[in-house]
């Protein structure tokens, strides 16, 4: 059986504020960050809500790009991890991260005129800062020359599960004795005109724009589809007796973590859930665990019509028909995209320090078919391992199992 990877320290940046005791007061409270959008103009878009996470260098007209925005999320959930691990820059491992797929904004473009695409992109060309800005996985090489970590930052971007495979790219790494510690992130700020547009008219966002607190709806009759959010998390995870010999505080354990492609559709799951199976599965053979000694799952739970039937379909599957507990925050903080894996997983931990299940709110009313225990206000729970969903668009599925300390 594999050693234990521990996890010294957590941070997290959701619309529900900064630091992770903060975001999980607010969880376990049933709050909803979910408002209107603010930092550019939504007139005419289908959906004008989202879980957003402003900053003070925001200008009117003139937000941060999606690079700049991530970087500084990005930022801000490691550095609270690195000071819970106690670990100081420069940090002697990797950095494992996800981070959403960045190209040249609409602010930027109009700054080159130009009435086509192929136009303004060449114009751009020779604009070094903004090539660099935009370039895929600068921001995480800036992430990384902030807090010096070792080798070339991973940077991954396999969709929804992009902060979950970061997770697992750092619990193997580890594990072959590549290194002793790493940090394990993910980070989006993909909210600006075009991916609002985009995911618009794929008729996947929810359009409840008159009710943003309770437009994302899990596992209800009612939901429409799911809200866009920002957000950051981060874990710092290391070699059990490394932590031990420095005299780390152990929060808790990534215990295993398994992945499996689902090739059905560019955005739907087969079917039959046999990707997303075969996906916690694999993260229960990798943990060395049973199904039945997995006390919560944190739901990949979009609050789309069809994900969250797949969803809950598979989790019956392999559970039986009294699965655990199964709850999706996504209803309070939104779809964080490429963090949602990084952001959930540390959910799970701190529901397994706190004994407590958060909630999944707004089940107003509940799809009986989906025959799964929502959580709809939070809860003592007794419990040992939580399993943490993320299954992305392409068929993109990670599972991560967390272990309580």
């Amino acid at each position: 059986m594999n050693k234990r990877i521990a996890i010294t320290g957590v941070g997290m940046v959701t619309a529900l504020g900064f630091g992770a005791e903060a975001n999980w007061a607010a969880l376990v409270a049933g709050r909803s960050g979910i408002r209107r959008i603010t930092r550019f103009d939504t007139t005419g878009m289908r959906a004008s809500i989202a879980g957003c996470v402003d900053l003070p260098e925001d200008q009117p007209g003139l937000p941060l790009s999606v690079s700049a925005r991530a970087q500084r999320l990005g930022e801000a959930a490691i550095s609270e991890a690195l000071a819970q691990a106690g670990h100081a820059a420069p940090f002697d491992g990797p950095l494992c991260i996800g981070m959403p797929p960045v190209e040249i904004e609409w602010p930027q473009r109009a700054r080159f005129g130009g009435t086509t695409y192929p136009d303004q992109i060449a114009a751009a060309a020779n604009q070094t800062e903004l090539y660099e800005e935009f370039l895929f996985g600068g921001a995480a090489t800036r992430i990384a020359e902030r807090f010096g970590t070792r080798g070339v930052p991973q940077v991954v971007t396999t969709a929804c599960a992009s902060g979950a495979s970061a997770i697992q790219l750092a619990l193997e790494a580890i594990r072959r004795g590549e290194t002793k510690m790493a940090i394990a992130a993910g980070s989006e700020a993909s909210l600006q005109p075009e991916t609002l547009i985009r995911f618009g008219l794929l008729q996947a966002l929810s359009t409840r724009n008159d009710d943003p607190a309770g437009a994302s709806r899990p596992f209800t009759l009612s939901r429409d589809g799911f809200v866009m959010a920002d957000g950051a998390g981060a874990l710092i995870l290391e070699d059990e007796d490394h932590a031990r010999a420095r005299g780390a505080t152990i929060l808790g354990y990534v215990l295993g973590a398994g992945e499996a492609a689902d090739t059905f559709h560019r955005t739907r799951s087969a079917p039959d859930g046999s990707a997303i199976i075969r996906c916690m599965q694999r993260a229960l053979d990798d943990a060395g665990l049973t199904p039945a000694e997995i006390g919560y799952v944190n739901a990949h739970g979009t609050s789309t019509p069809e994900n969250d039937k797949m969803e809950a379909m598979a989790v019956r599957a392999l559970f039986g028909e009294a699965p655990p507990p199964m709850g999706s925050t996504k209803s309070m903080i939104g779809h964080t995209l490429s963090a949602a894996g990084a952001i959930e997983a540390a959910i799970c931990l701190l529901a397994l320090r706190h004994q407590v299940l958060p909630p999944t709110i707004n089940q107003s009313d509940v799809d009986p078919d989906l025959g799964v225990d929502t959580i709809p206000v939070a809860r003592p729970h007794a419990f040992r391992a939580a399993l943490s969903n993320s299954f992305g668009f392409g068929g993109q599925n990670v599972a991560v199992v967390i272990g309580a300390a």
